[in-house]
């Protein structure tokens, strides 16, 4: 990753998957065409998934099929939760990155994969191993990266030594996610430029959920820690169905974009595919 270049990832699947009404196939796949053609390093499409956990994304084999990938230089992004969808996410050609949530605390790793953290890291090897084969890469985020509401232990020394091990097995892309909005600017400060000093071979990207008074300022903490990798998704949309406050969603992609502009950062975006995403927007999240 080139030191002064950001790596934008759009989120439409994180913002889609808790939708209670099913959004059409084609609804879907043309909202996802317009954030294709919009300049994003990677867009988070989809994911292979239970059906019966995540009925939104049962789709997603059909909406890849209706991707229209002749013009664009965004990568796909597609999330797994198991050892079958990671099977079933290599055999397509389109896919570059495979994600995987692998949660520092244990009580989340069951609730979201129904796997310990030993199976999961399981998972991770044999996910690394059939990614080298089918010539994807795979994405690791440390899943509530900045705390959880379970009371688990979690301090900065479980960050790095799970970072430390992932990293070992051979994880080029760790994302730190913040999956209930428990992060804090302060948090951020001094977590993530330890993590980009230490793991300077990999690439580190953070993953924030924020109210809408808070988003600013982790986008500005991120940046000043030096973070380059960032997920967002458009409007904010999204967040985890477990998190307390219903205002709890990611960060939004227009706060992003607007900040990294006036710091005057080159994004290369093109915004009338842009506004045309955020128009249609309004029919799949009312």
């Amino acid at each position: 990753m080139s030191q002064n270049k950001f790596k934008l990832v759009e989120c439409p699947r994180d913002a889609m998957q808790g939708l209670h009404n099913f959004v059409p196939t084609k609804l879907k796949s043309e909202y996802l065409n317009l954030l294709l053609q919009v300049g994003f390093d990677t867009l988070d499409f989809g994911s292979f998934v239970s059906a019966k956990a995540i009925p939104q994304m049962s789709d997603t084999a059909e909406v890849l099929a209706n991707l229209d990938l002749s013009n664009t230089a965004t990568e796909l992004l597609a999330i797994v939760a198991n050892l079958r969808g990671v099977e079933d996410a290599v055999k397509h050609e389109q896919i570059k990155y495979l994600g995987f949530p692998f949660s520092i605390s244990e009580t989340f790793q069951q609730r979201n994969t129904n796997s310990s953290i030993s199976q999961s890291l399981f998972t991770v090897e044999e996910m690394l191993n059939l990614c080298n084969r089918s010539n994807k890469e795979a994405v690791v985020y440390l899943s509530m990266g900045f705390g959880n509401p379970y009371g688990d232990e979690w301090n900065y020394e479980i960050v790095e030594e799970w970072a430390d091990i992932l990293v070992d097995k051979g994880v080029k892309i760790l994302s730190l996610a913040d999956t209930v909005g428990v992060s804090t600017t302060e948090k951020i400060a001094a977590i993530m430029p330890k993590l980009l000093t230490k793991f300077d071979k990999t690439e580190i990207g953070i993953h924030l959920h924020a109210t809408p008074s808070d988003r600013l300022d982790k986008i500005e903490a991120a940046y000043h820690a030096g973070v380059k990798r960032i997920d967002s998704a458009l409007k904010g949309y999204g967040g985890c169905p477990m998190a307390a406050d219903d205002l709890t969603g990611n960060i939004a992609t227009e706060d992003v974009i607007s900040f990294l502009n006036s710091k005057d950062e080159e994004l290369n975006l093109n915004i009338e595919k842009w506004n045309e995403a955020m128009s249609l927007s309004g029919k799949i999240f009312g």
